[in-house]
């Protein structure tokens, strides 16, 4: 019995030539895909920015909890505050409330994680690491502390206790901040350049929270244990301390002008 033989059919050579990509088709689909992705990246930086304000302000409500402990277990007062002058860090905020808080990133801002002597740069630094190995990038209002005498002076301008004050939601206690504490004057002018590190100490000591990690602003918390953003123009209008004159040079109500700005703030929100 015969059987046919069938041979397969044979590929044309031009048409084996057209299987897969050429050369161009792979080029335009490298070029869409580059395009989408420049298109998507500057969204998904803003989600994830957004994400980590959240996330900042989730943090200083838990730090509200542990200030608001505090103060109720010491009838209201806050702890002594000694800074620059202390030759230890006992009496310094991240010692005195150790005992209440397990998370030491808890101190971090998750816009500032890496220390200054790690190589970290303002405005996006943690202070520290010093060498009791503390580290934050929140810092202290230094004018609520319980002190009666100060190095340099001023004892009447410290808030001391929570209780009987008036408008506790304009009194900032604990914020994004360059430093652990801070002790701001109404006449405190703003840094030349963002994170700028100059001036920060004994004047012009707003500087250290004028910082542009959350979009022209920063987080913080008050005495009325809230937490809200805080437009960095707007820092300027608070009440820190006894005497501070929330109407100062660097407000509206003070007749501040557009110039009197540095040029990397003029854009920003006025208060």
């Amino acid at each position: 019995m015969n059987v046919k033989k069938t041979s397969q059919p044979v590929a044309h050579p031009r048409v084996r030539k057209l299987i897969g990509f050429t050369l161009i088709e792979l080029l335009v689909v490298i070029a869409i895909i580059a395009l989408l992705m420049a298109i998507l990246m500057p969204a998904l930086n803003r989600v994830k920015k957004q994400a980590r304000a959240v996330t900042c302000q989730a943090s200083l409500h838990q730090w509200t909890l542990i200030w608001s402990m505090f103060t109720t277990d010491t009838g209201g007062y806050f702890h002594q505050g000694l800074g620059g002058e202390s030759q230890t860090s006992q009496e310094r905020w991240p010692a005195e409330l150790r005992s209440r808080y397990v998370d030491l990133d808890m101190r971090l801002c998750p816009m500032a994680t890496k220390p200054l002597s790690e190589g970290g740069q303002n405005p996006f630094a943690a202070w520290g690491v010093f060498s009791d190995g503390s580290y934050g990038s929140y810092g202290l209002n230094e004018w609520v502390c319980n002190r009666e005498v100060s190095a340099g002076g001023q004892e009447e301008n410290y808030w001391r206790n929570i209780y009987g004050i008036k408008r506790a939601e304009r009194i900032p206690v604990f914020l994004d901040c360059f430093w652990y504490d801070v002790w701001p004057h109404s006449v405190d002018q703003p840094p030349i350049t963002d994170g700028s590190t100059v001036g920060l100490a004994g004047s012009n000591e707003m500087r250290r929270v004028c910082l542009n990690r959350h979009n022209a602003a920063v987080n913080g918390a008050f005495l009325d244990w809230s937490v809200r953003k805080i437009g960095l123009k707007e820092l300027w209008t608070f009440k820190w301390h006894r005497n501070y004159d929330p109407h100062g040079i660097m407000t509206i109500a003070g007749g501040v002008q557009p110039e009197d700005w540095p040029e990397w703030m003029q854009g920003f929100k006025d208060y």
